[in-house]
């Protein structure tokens, strides 16, 4: 508010001087003209009365030019008069629509390109300011403590059962990885992100250090979520421990963008996010997320920027002549063949969402893949998030039978 207030008190100080000058400037022109034409009648009249003193102008004859010059005067006076009266309505005018033009034109450019209640600092400054917001901002463990309390989406009650199962079992075998694998990933399948990170982190205990990149990717994000988008000091921790592993990271390179911008450093955000949107591949998960955020992250880096056109589209997954064909191929090529395709898939379905003939086609994959409790796992979350949708339910349960998960 003292920003406005002054602001606007300098406005109004502008404006004022503008008018004073104007209407100033306006005064002092109209005389000048209005006074021109009658300085030369009464030098005529003068003129007469000198031509009558040396007998040159008889008295009658000067009689009628000095009443044609008095005529003439009245005219010029009537007519400088109404020239004053039309000039002086349009300087007010002129006046007016210049004022109108520079309070509100101002007001727009600064809604534009101002920051209103941002400091003036120096680059080094704002550097300095926003590594102090990265050290003091929350922890993963205040931001979780914020966040509403999880509650579950309708969920079928055998898949609750087993989830319930499988959390009492990895509890009482703490050193089980599959069992902390499989809890993590259902964990996350339901939205439970904190737990799922917890999952995560027994995974990476259990297998020791140093963790693949992968295995602490996943930590991070699900981090990440957990906190609701917020990247806090562990999941920074995290993302620069993969990129430690693998510099070229792309899911670690997307987060660490995010947290840069979200401590006020666009510019190292930009940089980061540029590069992977140009690197591609386009169905790179973080590609979507990329170019919805892109173009305000650009302006606050002060950059001119333009979206790179779309190369390919996303990857839809296995079609089913992949899958006929696949059948016909040795164990080892099928997994092969089939894995790489659903991999990118179920990446996609998990963090973008998708119709219901991906998630169809995803669990038919994972039975041909002969990996039941995936597919079983992915036909319990496609139940949910298409419950209510008849149709869509159908074609869930008919992929569900054909992977052998379905009741």
């Amino acid at each position: 508010m003292t920003f406005w207030i002054i602001a606007g008190a300098m406005v109004l100080a502008v404006a004022g001087f503008l008018i004073r000058a104007v209407a100033q400037g306006t005064a002092a022109a109209l005389p000048a003209r209005g006074t021109s034409d009658l300085g030369v009648y009464r030098d005529q009249l003068a003129e007469v009365d000198r031509d009558v003193a040396r007998g040159v102008v008889p008295e009658a004859d000067a009689a009628q030019v000095r009443n044609e010059i008095s005529r003439r005067i009245l005219a010029a006076d009537e007519a400088a008069t109404l020239a004053g009266g039309r000039e002086s309505r349009t300087g007010r005018v002129v006046l007016i629509a210049f004022v109108i033009v520079a309070v509100f034109g101002s007001l727009a450019l600064y809604a534009r390109l101002g920051q209103p209640g941002y400091g003036d600092l120096a680059l080094a400054d704002r550097i300095a300011r926003a590594e102090e917001v990265r050290k003091e901002r929350p922890s993963q463990e205040e931001v979780e403590e914020s966040m509403p309390a999880f509650a579950p989406t309708a969920l079928s009650a055998q898949y609750v059962e087993l989830l319930t199962k499988l959390r009492d079992t990895v509890a009482e075998r703490p050193d089980d990885l599959q069992g902390h694998k499989l809890l993590a990933e259902n964990e996350a399948n339901i939205g439970n992100f904190a737990a799922a990170a917890r999952a995560q982190r027994e995974v990476m205990r259990i297998e020791g250090a140093p963790a693949s990149a992968q295995t602490m990717g996943d930590y991070a994000e699900l981090l990440i979520l957990a906190a609701g988008g917020y990247v806090s000091p562990q999941a920074e921790t995290a993302l620069r421990a993969v990129l430690a592993l693998d510099a070229e990271d792309g899911r670690a390179r997307y987060f660490l963008g995010l947290m840069m911008a979200q401590t006020g450093r666009p510019d190292v955000a930009f940089r980061l996010w540029d590069a992977l949107l140009r690197r591609g591949p386009e169905d790179a998960p973080w590609i979507v997320p990329i170019r919805a955020q892109i173009m305000p992250l650009a302006r606050l880096a002060g950059v001119d920027y333009a979206l790179p056109p779309v190369s390919t589209s996303p990857a839809k997954g296995p079609s089913t002549d992949d899958i006929a064909a696949a059948s016909e191929m040795t164990p080892a090529d099928r997994q092969e063949m089939i894995g790489a395709m659903v991999a990118g898939l179920s990446d996609r379905l998990a963090t973008e969402g998708g119709p219901v003939e991906d998630w169809a086609r995803l669990i038919t994959s994972l039975g041909v893949l002969k990996d039941a409790a995936q597919a079983r796992a992915v036909f319990d979350n496609a139940m949910a998030v298409f419950a209510g949708d008849e149709g869509a339910l159908d074609k869930i349960r008919a992929a569900g039978s054909q992977a052998g998960v379905a009741e």
